[in-house]
This record gives C-alpha cells, structure tokens and sequence, in this order.
C-alpha cells in the first residue's frame, strides 16, 4: 500500500466508478459491465498481494494488466457480436466519459507531488490530455445533443485526442520501474503498480481507448 492521503485513492476509486457509470450507460449491456467490474476486483486481489510490485520477472507481469483488455477490443472489433454490438452504442454517451480525463489528470499531479510518479506524466511535462477531458463537454454538446459540428471535425477531435492518450502512455510505460525503463529513472511511475492506482492502465485508460476507435468507426460509417 502506498502511504498518501485517503482523497487521493478515493478521488481516483470515484473517477474509475464513472468511467464505468458513462460507459455502461454508452451500451446499456449488462454482461459487459459484470465483466468490467470482475475484471476491477481480479486486478484488485492481485494488486493488494503485490503481484504487479514485483517488476523484475520475464516475462513482465505488468502484460497481464494491459494485454486483456486489448485483446477484448479487438475481439469487439474482430467479431460480428461485437460490431453488431458496437452499432447500438450511444455516442454521445460514450463522448461524455472523456470528462474523466480531468480528475485523473489531477491525481496524477498529486502524486507527482508524492514522488510516486514523473513529472513527464502530468500536465507540468509531457501530458497533455486534460485538453480532451476539457473539450469533452463542447463536443458532446455540439457533436450529439445539439449537433452542429461536421462530422470532420468530431472525427479530427477523437483523432487528436487518441494522439494525446498514445503520447501519455508511451511515456508512463517508459517511465514505470520495469526492465524497458527508459525514462524518469530520478522518480519513476510506481503508482500503477498499487491499489486502486493499476485501474488506470487496467481499466480507464482500456476504456478511453475503445471510446475513440469506436466513436471514429461509427463516424466513418455514416454516409
């Protein structure tokens, strides 16, 4: 456990609950939210036993993490079910859950003043993804519930958001306390290696991710 203030981990456990809220709300699916939350407690025991603490084995254990839920975006993509799912989601729904990029922004500033994590993950360095979290509102308004974007400029903003979620995660993979470290050696990313911290590679940052892609597929369908 990592000794820090109780509204930190809280703040962090409430802005992983919304993403969930927003993204259930997006597909109305049961099954998938019963998953997420099975996949949220498994992260959860391993964590609290320390699995992912230990950062030296091969391979790394930290893939059990990340590599899941790649694999179920691509199975979503890959499979009828999931596409045919993908085509009943609602986007603007899916579009609001990009509001919590702004309370994790925050708490990674937070621990960067704790030394648990670079300052190249925070908006004091390399990350810039507050700004989707920020324009999230406008495009959920003007793109879906008052629609006067064109469809250019929805798939421009998902597209330049992506870039930014990329740019964040290539950095705080280079700069976690692994055998690949490549950066921020003076203070590494070790906050996602604890509870309730892993829910950002495990489950938010997933779930950002599939948001874009499938908002991007769903804009490049229409005629």
């Amino acid at each position: 456990m990592l000794d820090i203030p109780f509204y930190i981990p809280f703040t962090f456990m409430l802005t992983t609950f919304a993403a969930l809220f927003f993204f259930y709300r997006a597909g109305q699916s049961a099954a998938v939210l019963y998953i997420l939350l099975l996949w949220l407690a498994l992260q959860g025991i391993l964590t609290r036993n320390g699995f992912y603490a230990v950062t030296d084995t091969r391979p790394l254990r930290f893939l059990l993490l990340v590599l899941p839920p790649v694999l179920g975006i691509l199975l979503i993509f890959l499979t009828g079910a999931g596409r045919a799912w993908m085509n009943g989601l609602d986007y603007q729904r899916l579009t609001w859950l990009h509001v919590v990029r702004v309370p994790v922004e925050l708490i990674l500033f937070w621990l960067y003043g704790r030394q648990l994590v670079p300052a190249i993950i925070t908006f004091e360095g390399r990350n810039f993804d507050i700004l989707s979290g920020l324009t999230a509102p406008f495009i959920a308004w003007y793109g879906y519930m008052r629609p006067r974007l064109p469809k250019g400029v929805l798939i421009g903003w998902n597209l330049v958001c992506l870039g930014l979620l990329l740019n964040v995660v290539i950095h705080a993979i280079l700069s976690a306390p692994t055998p690949i470290q490549q950066l921020a050696f003076d203070q590494p990313n070790r906050a996602v290696l604890y509870f309730p911290f892993v829910w950002l590679p495990g489950c938010i940052v997933p779930l950002v991710l599939f948001s874009h892609l499938a908002t991007i597929r769903a804009l490049l369908r229409k005629a």
